[in-house]
């Protein structure tokens, strides 16, 4: 086999022939670009009976004789003929440079692409739901299903974890808030009012939805990022051929784990923000541990830590559905899981804040001031 690419010319019938022979390669032609170019005939045929391989540049170098200098190609076996067809058929111009369009068309482009991926994405949710439902009636019916180790595992994961980060986040927060209520209760002589402020702000809303958004970033990002990259590596393809429901072996533990730990883990924050509140109440208001704490039994009704039991479970299965619905979708490469991953954090803060607005409303309007 040669190890070059040799080119001949010859001038028959008016004509000029070039005969190529060797290996059409990459590594081969070197170069046969340069002399081709040199030749000036107008008329060209090109002889490609003593090309022994071809691949991609070869075609690429014959087709550009074909395309620029209208020459007729001779020779050529069937397997070289289909490779330099494939390549004038991917021989499109490639746009470098996008059309103009004025700032409210692009805008109007933008907001409508948002809403067509919101719409599929709120649909692609709703079957995953769906398909999660019917995995639990199957685990009912059939216990021996249930994963009792990959759920131990994801309590670990979910919520033991995840003290430290949710309780100084929490401990500061209480800190903040009996701050700036203090200065500004200040004003009107009512610092007392800053305990009720502490109290109702922690166990109503800030303790869940501090909780829910670290959860999110936390948990929901790893669901995303783990579930992704074994779908990368066809795992998840290898359970379903030896007879495995991911859905059981992978969604069901996760979304049960984080459903099951977000109550316990929003009442957690709401008292670590309440005792952060209280050492503040204590060393810059002067108020004593003791009147903290009866106050604070005087003011928070029962209602607000039944509100945050009720919500937490809602908040913990979007951020888990979020995670693992982003995680199962990923496909191509390692980027898509980096993209998945970031989807399934903005998603799952984003439907926790749009549900907490409607607890909020249908709280109030059954009396759960």
């Amino acid at each position: 086999m040669s190890v070059t690419t040799d080119l001949s010319s010859n001038l028959e019938d008016g004509r000029c022939v070039l005969r190529l022979s060797g290996s059409l390669t990459l590594l081969r032609v070197r170069k046969l670009s340069e002399q081709l170019d040199e030749i000036e005939a107008e008329q060209l045929t090109v002889d490609l009976s003593d090309v022994e391989r071809m691949d991609t540049v070869g075609a690429w170098l014959v087709h550009k004789l074909e395309r620029d200098r209208g020459a007729t190609i001779v020779g050529a076996t069937e397997d070289q003929q289909l490779l330099i067809d494939h390549v004038a058929r991917a021989d499109m111009p490639v746009k470098v440079k996008r059309d103009y369009e004025s700032t409210p068309s692009r805008m109007l482009a933008e907001v409508g692409e948002s809403t067509q991926m919101a719409g599929r994405t709120l649909f692609g949710l709703l079957g995953f739901f769906g398909s999660l439902v019917l995995t639990i009636g199957n685990i009912i019916r059939h216990p021996r299903r249930f994963r009792f180790n990959a759920v131990t595992q994801q309590f670990e994961q979910v919520g033991v974890r995840a003290l430290a980060i949710i309780g100084l986040m929490s401990f500061l927060v209480g800190i903040v808030i009996a701050q700036q209520g203090a200065v500004q209760l200040r004003q009107f002589g009512a610092e007392i009012y800053t305990i009720n402020l502490i109290g109702r702000s922690a166990l109503k809303e800030l303790g869940v939805l501090m909780t829910a958004i670290m959860v999110a970033g936390r948990s929901g990002s790893a669901f995303a990022a783990q579930i992704g990259s074994m779908k990368l590596s066809e795992e998840i393809d290898a359970m379903r051929t030896i007879g495995v429901s991911p859905m059981e072996a992978l969604i069901f533990p996760r979304v049960l784990a984080t459903v099951l730990l977000m109550p316990l883990l929003g009442f957690y924050a709401a008292i670590l923000a309440i005792i952060g509140g209280g050492i503040f109440c204590w060393i810059s208001l002067g108020i004593p541990p003791i009147t903290f704490v009866q106050r604070i039994q005087e003011v928070v009704p029962m209602t607000d830590l039944w509100q945050t039991m009720v919500k937490a479970p809602v908040f913990g299965m979007i951020i888990a559905m979020a995670g693992c619905y982003q995680g199962l979708q990923v496909e191509g490469n390692a980027e898509e899981v980096g993209k998945r991953t970031t989807s399934a954090v903005v998603q799952g803060i984003f439907l926790v804040i749009v549900l907490d607005a409607f607890f909020a409303v249908f709280f109030t309007e059954i009396g759960w001031l």
